[in-house]
Order: structure tokens, then C-alpha cells, then sequence
């Protein structure tokens, strides 16, 4: 069955996000709340969420046109919406009563294949469903979503015994193609899967940062980077979730879970944070948690010991460069970190397979549910199993029955990845039809080609795939010459090419330190070099004879933007985030930047006719910096076409891009090059009284002035005579020229190493 229609009953944060998720999916949502007293307006606490929803950051929306699909209401007057809805949600209080009472209503609305879920990220299915009809029970699941739902990719699902097979398999594939989540099935136990393990480990970080008498940032700093957690943390993300949610959680998971369960010892709330509570110091929604901005906007941190804030101060990453280095010293930060991670990794492995069968599921929600680059068993295999069972057994602790075996969790059999099960056999992880990971790709055969910063592998079906491996994925010669490389290569032995990595973020752009030490030998051949071998790389790649599908995801700016602007088609991941960048750095798109996106705006069909409009509008963008918040604001931006894809869940990105690839081969021909009819000196001067209008505001300084004249100069095409279009040549003429000026201003190079060093613009 197709879901068309959705309704969220309860407009409260998680409730009105949802409703913001399905928009983004293109489904239309009621979104119901009570009626409040002393209203004349019905509505007002549902219309009230969604204006809240288009004013939070981040943006729950990934277009603020999606708020247009949800219809607020209210659950007295707009019961009978139901009737025509294929999911219902609940997202009400968590009381058992309260819930029940609206599901028997529900009964009496809702068609026989609707599904109805429960958002309950404490409560059983089987004290839900108790008492009710047999006929709801057969469309009632748990589908608990985690927030935020747009970033945040587990969806954990309970069934029922009385579920339908069929709205069950439903859910799964709509909530993974159309959501973009990682749709996991629970069993029906306390916490389910994520947060048994994350509470745990929380709670773990909270009680022995007070037992050792270290400050909150010390705590953050060592359970957050070195195991591949967000540099939140413990106390971050507390502050993020609420601590006023925190003792009704540990009531609740203390009350449900057996007086053996390990979470028993570790399930009560320190004084120090009942005091903070009752003080109302609840974290980011109210006036602080652990940490705090004062008055003056600058972060304090509370003293776990005294209660008071004080200046915060982070504290130096580990230089360990291995987890057992970081473990095993002496020191009373090691202490800290092996408390907590050997009590959590141990808690996870004793509860395979209670909440779960196979450690695989309980790492990809550990992954998804807390942001967490590994999962557990994959923690526990990096840090080595053997040498962790070996410790517990020399601190006499008791060994999950998982790991007494010693051996690796995970490992690779004939290019495929495998996972330990409860005999201690292994077994082949199994992908979803239409995921394809460029990971899997690489433990299957070499590169065909690669250098320190790229590499070009087989996906099969003769696509090849282009993966950028720098850090950040940043773009230096290595790149600019394995591209070239890979164009050959292609044209010779494959039908298309694919641009596409697994990281978190497609490229941040070229490779500042390049051009700094330039900079600094005042070599600016060196430089003009740097900038004409991007540009003639990418444009051979623009006219290659195959198609070139980029598939980014997160950011892709600067150099990474470019070459999405230079490829023949893309297929992004909805969480784009792009733009060209350069005058954040005192610079302008130097490799082929201006010249693409000024070819989209000229022959975008919506602008005015003339030819002031294409220049206006790619001048604004370029100048201010702009980067979409999303692929659907990308393609609002024309950094992506109108026929460009996006793809919702990010395992679907490759396999997707390499179906557009292969779409484009029949019969393809290169793109004709474009000629450019700029209106020269008339807009130069245009678009320089705009940024003085900017400067005068306030929004620009003396320096952006510079750089906003450098960038007119180029985008209204020089000292050209409108009569005689320019080429893309002449273009990348400008471009450079104007990028070898900026480059010898000692304000460029001021923002170049500020950026360098902070990783955050300077506004000189």
C-alpha cells in the first residue's frame, strides 16, 4: 500500500518535527493538538508549532515551502481528517491512559489499512495496546523517531504478534526511501536499542566525572573525538536533550528493567544535577545547563563539584593515536575514559541478544540514533577484543558470554564483510536492494587507480566511481591529476563516471595550505599555475565523452562546488550543503566557478529578459557566500538543475547516481560550449553601487568591496562590447586574473590563514 497522507497528533517539538520530515518527503500532513482554554482560535497550539518550526535552527524544513504541506487542527473538531490518512502518529504525553484514549478513538476514524504508531520512546507496545480491539492492534506499531527527525537517521519500529506483516514491510520501505531513515526493528524491550545503550553510557559519564573531580569540558573532550562520538559529548548533548527529561527517563528504564540488569547501579540522579534541575539550569531550551553564555555571550561551564559557573575552557585533543595508548595510562583522564566506554561496550555486549540478535543492528542505531561514527562491536574491534576481555578478566570483572571468545567481531571473508552470531560463527552482512556502498566496493578489489588524495574504483555495470579522500576531502594537484587520470581511463575501459565518496561530506574545497605557502614565496606563477590546472581539468571533465554524475553529500564547497557545476548531471544527497565560498577567504571562484554558475543564470528560462538579470543574480549569490541549507534549496540556488535528483537516505546515493549514469549513456553527446553575452563596463558599475549599498549597511567591510569589484569585473565579462559575446576561455581568463590580484593582498592572505587556523571567516 502507498502512503499519500499522514497525520502527527501532537504538535509539540517532536510531533510538529515529524510533520516537518514527511513534508520534506512531499507528503502532506495534518498536524492536530488539543483544544486550549481561553482561545477563541482552535488551532493556535498547532499553528503555533509550525511557526515555530520555520523560525528553529537547524532548519527542520529543508524548504520553507514544505510548511505549506501540513494543515494545522485540533484532535475535537478534526478527527473525522483521519478518515482519509494511511498513517497515523501519536506524539502525545507519555501516559499509558492519556494514549489509549485517543487510540479507542481512532477505531471509530480510521480505515482498516491505516497504520497507527506510537512516537513513545519509553513506554511497551504491550502496555499500549492493553484492552484495546483486536482490529487496532492489527495496525499499531511503535515507530520511534529520534530528533531531531530530519538529521537524526534511526527510526526504531516495534511490532506487535498481532502487527500486519504488510504495514510492517510498509512503513520499512517508506521510512527508508522516502524519510531517508535507517528503519530498524526493535524487540519490545525497555529503551528498545538506542537509548538502553545511550542512557547507559550517559548516565555512566555523569557519575564518573563526579567520582574523579573532572570538569565537564575534560569529560567532553575525552568521550567524544577519540571514539568517533560528537565532540558534544556527554555533558554537550545532555544539555542538548534536557535535563529536566533526564529523571523520568531513569525512572522509567529503573522500573521496567530487572533488579539484575546492570542499569540498576547507575540509574539515580546526582545531587548536583536534581540541584541545577530545581534551579531551572535545564540545558540550551532555558537559561543554561552544564554549560552556559552569560551576559556577555561568552560560554561558561557549572563546577560539578561547587555549582558555579565559571569561564569555560577546552582542553588539548588526545594525542594518543590508538584507543589502547588513550585506555591504559595512569593518568585520571585515562581512568575516566576507560570507566565509562569499558561499561558501556560491556553493557552492550551482555544485552545481545535481548534487545537484539546480531551486534550489526545494535551498531548501525547506536550510529544513527547518537551520531556515533562506530558502534560498540565495531569500538570494541578497534580497540581489540582480546585486549579488553584480558583487562576485565585482571580487574576481575565479569566478561559478557559475546566476547569471552576473543575473537574480532567483524571481519573480511572474500571481499565481504561478516559479523560474528551467538555460535561464533560468522555471517555475510546483507545490504537492502538499491543500497550500495562505495565501502563495500573497496574491500572487493584494488583501486584502479589512486595517489595520497583519490581513487578510482569499479562499481560494475562499467561505471567507475571517483572517490576523494583527502582530509575534509579537500582539492590539491593529487586530485586535479587523478581526475585527469580517470578521464582517460573511462574513455577507454567504461560506459560513465560517478563522483561519490562515503564521508561525511563530499569536498570543503581546495586546499588552502597549497596556496598559502604560494602566497608566502610570493610565487605567483606557482599560484596561476595552481589555478589553470583546476580549470582545464574540470572543463575536461565537462566535455568528457561519457556522462558525469556527482553524487555529494554535506558539504561541497569552494573547489567541491565547482565540480559539481562542471559535471553533466548530479543526484545529492537531500542534505547538500553547498555554495562557492571564496570570498569568505578573500578570493573569488578561480576554476571555472564563475564562468558555470554564470551559465545557469543565463539560460535559466524564469529570469526577465536582457542582460542584467543573469549577472545580478549570480553577483549576489557568489558575493554574499550563499551555500544551501538542503538539495532542495540547492536547487533553488541553480547550484543544482531542475532535472537533478535527490536522494532521501544517503546508503541509496550511489546506487542511485550510478542509475543516472547509466540513463545518460545512450547516445550521449558532450554539452556545446556556451558563449557568454556580458553587458560589460554598464554592469560593472551596476553591481558595484550594490555592494557599496551593502557596506553602508553594515553588511559589508572595506575588503568585501575589493573583492565584490574583482567579481564584477569577471561576471560582466571585463571591458567587453555586449555585441561581442565571450567564450568560456575568455571567461577563465577573468576568473584568474582577478584571482592572481586578490591572491598578492595582504587582507586575502589575512583571511586565507585565519580560516586555516579557526576554520571560520574573517571579516576584515
Amino acid at each position: 500500500m502507498a502512503i499519500n497522507k499522514v497525520a502527527v497528533i501532537g504538535a509539540g517539538v517532536m510531533g510538529a518535527a515529524i510533520a516537518a520530515q514527511f513534508s520534506n518527503a512531499g507528503v502532506p500532513a495534518y498536524l492536530l493538538d488539543i483544544v486550549p482554554e481561553q482561545t477563541t482560535n482552535r488551532n493556535s497550539i498547532a499553528e503555533a508549532a509550525i511557526q515555530k518550526l520555520l523560525k528553529t535552527e537547524p532548519a527542520p524544513f529543508m524548504h520553507k515551502n514544505n510548511a505549506r504541506l501540513i494543515t494545522p487542527g485540533n484532535v475535537e473538531d478534526h478527527l473525522s481528517w483521519l478518515a482519509d490518512v494511511d498513517w497515523v502518529i501519536e506524539a502525545v504525553i507519555e501516559k499509558p491512559q492519556i494514549k489509549q484514549a485517543l487510540y479507542r478513538k481512532l477505531v471509530a476514524v480510521c480505515h482498516k489499512d491505516c497504520i497507527v504508531s506510537s512516537n513513545t520512546s519509553t513506554l511497551p507496545l504491550k502496555l499500549l495496546i492493553e484492552g484495546l480491539p483486536d482490529s487496532i492492534a492489527g495496525q499499531f506499531m511503535i515507530t520511534h523517531f529520534f530528533n531531531p527527525p530530519r538529521y537524526m537517521r534511526l527510526l526504531e519500529l516495534v511490532a506487535g504478534p498481532k502487527t500486519r506483516p504488510e504495514l510492517i514491510a510498509t512503513v520499512k520501505e517508506f521510512a527508508d526511501i522516502k524519510l531517508g531513515k535507517n528503519c530498524i526493528l526493535c524487540k519490545d524491550t525497555p529503551g528498545f536499542i538506542a537509548n538502553r545503550i545511550g542512557i547507559y553510557w550517559l548516565q555512566c559519564g555523569i557519575l564518573e566525572a563526579i567520582d574523579l573531580g573532572l570538569t565537564v569540558e575534560q569529560a567532553d573532550s575525552l568521550i567524544s573525538t577519540p571514539f568517533g562520538i560528537p565532540k558534544t559529548g556527554i555533558f554537550g548533548l545532555l544539555d542538548l536533550i534536557g535535563l529536566d527529561l533526564i529523571p523520568s527517563i531513569l525512572a522509567s528504564m529503573t522500573q521496567a528493567l530487572s533488579a539484575e540488569d546492570a542499569f540498576q547501579e547507575i540509574g539515580h540522579l546526582p545531587k548536583r544535577v536534581q540541584d541545577m534541575i530545581a534551579a531551572g539550569f535545564t540545558g540550551r531550551k532555558s537559561k543554561g545547563g552544564f554549560y552556559r553564555l552569560n551576559s556577555e555571550h561568552v560560554k561558561e561551564s557549572i563546577n560539578l563539584e561547587t555549582g558555579e559557573y565559571g569561564l569555560s575552557h577546552n582542553p588539548q585533543d588526545s594525542k594518543d593515536a590508538n584507543l589502547q595508548a588513550l585506555l591504559s595510562s595512569s593518568a585520571r583522564e585515562s581512568q575516566y575514559a576507560w570507566r565509562v566506554m569499558s561499561k558501556t561496550l560491556a553493557y552492550a555486549a551482555s544485552l545481545v541478544p535481548e534487545i537484539s540478535d546480531d551486534i550489526v543492528t545494535i551498531d548501525a542505531a547506536m550510529r544513527d540514533g547518537y551520531n556515533w561514527a562506530y558502534g560498540p562491536f565495531e569500538l570494541l574491534d578497534q580497540m581489540g577484543g582480546a585486549w579488553f576481555v584480558d583487562r576485565f578478566q585482571v580487574e576481575q570483572r565479569p566478561v559478557p558470554p559475546l566476547l569471552r571468545e576473543r575473537q574480532a567481531l567483524y571481519h573480511v571473508a572474500s571481499g565481504e564483510l561478516q559479523f560474528v552470531t551467538l555460535t561464533g560463527a560468522y555471517q555475510p552482512i546483507r545490504r537492502k536492494p538499491g543500497v550500495v556502498l562505495l565501502a563495500d566496493i573497496k574491500r572487493q578489489h584494488p583501486a584502479i587507480l589512486n595517489n595520497g588524495s583519490a581513487s578510482l574504483w569499479d562499481c560494475g555495470d562499467g561505471v567507475a566511481c571517483l572517490e576523494f579522500h583527502s582530509k575534509m576531502n579537500a582539492l590539491d594537484m593529487n586530485s586535479m591529476a587523478l581526475i585527469r587520470q580517470s578521464i582517460d581511463k573511462v574513455k577507454s575501459e567504461f560506459a560513465a563516471l560517478v563522483i561519490h565518496n562515503d564521508a561525511e561530506h563530499f569536498s570543503a574545497g581546495a586546499n588552502l595550505g597549497l596556496l598559502i605557502q604560494a602566497i608566502h614565496n610570493q610565487n605567483w606563477m606557482v599560484v596561476e599555475q595552481l589555478i589553470r590546472q583546476g580549470q582545464q581539468t574540470y572543463k575536461a571533465l565537462k566535455y568528457a565523452p561519457f556522462p558525469v554524475v556527482a553524487a555529494p553529500s554535506g558539504l561541497a564547497l569552494g573547489g567541491g562546488c565547482e565540480i559539481l557545476l562542471h559535471s553533466t548531471a548530479i543526484q545529492a544527497h537531500a542534505e547538500l550543503y553547498t555554495g562557492l565560498v571564496e570570498v569568505g577567504v578573500g578570493l573569488i571562484p578561480g576554476w571555472g566557478g564563475c564562468k558555470e554558475y554564470l551559465r545557469r543564470y543565463l539560460t535559466f528560462p524564469k529570469l526577465p529578459k536582457g542582460p542584467m538579470p543573469p549577472v545580478v543574480k549570480a553577483f549576489e549569490t557568489i558575493a554574499l557566500a550563499k551555500v544551501s541549507k538542503s538539495a532542495a534549496e540547492a536547487k533553488e540556488l541553480l547550484f543544482l538543475a531542475a532535472t537533478d535528483g535527490i536522494t532521501m537516505n544517503k546508503n541509496r546515493l550511489l546506487a542511485d547516481a550510478k542509475s543516472k549514469a547509466l540513463s545518460l549513456c545512450t547516445n550521449y553527446n558532450p554539452p556545446q560550449p556556451c558563449v557568454y553575452p556580458l553587458p560589460g563596463k554598464t554592469a560593472e558599475v551596476l553591481l558595484d553601487m550594490g555592494a557599496k549599498s551593502l557596506q553602508a549597511q553594515g553588511k559589508a567591510t572595506a575588503y568585501d568591496l575589493t573583492i565584490a569589484a574583482q567579481l564584477a569585473y569577471v561576471l560582466s565579462g571585463g571591458d567587453c562590447d555586449m555585441t561581442e559575446p565571450l567564450s568560456e576561455d575568455d571567461v577563465l581568463d577573468l576568473e584568474l586574473n582577478a584571482f592572481v590580484t586578490l591572491v598578492q593582498q595582504p587582507n586575502t592572505l589575512a583571511r586565507l590563514e585565519h580560516m586555516l587556523k579557526t576554520g571560520k571567516p574573517l571579516r576584515n
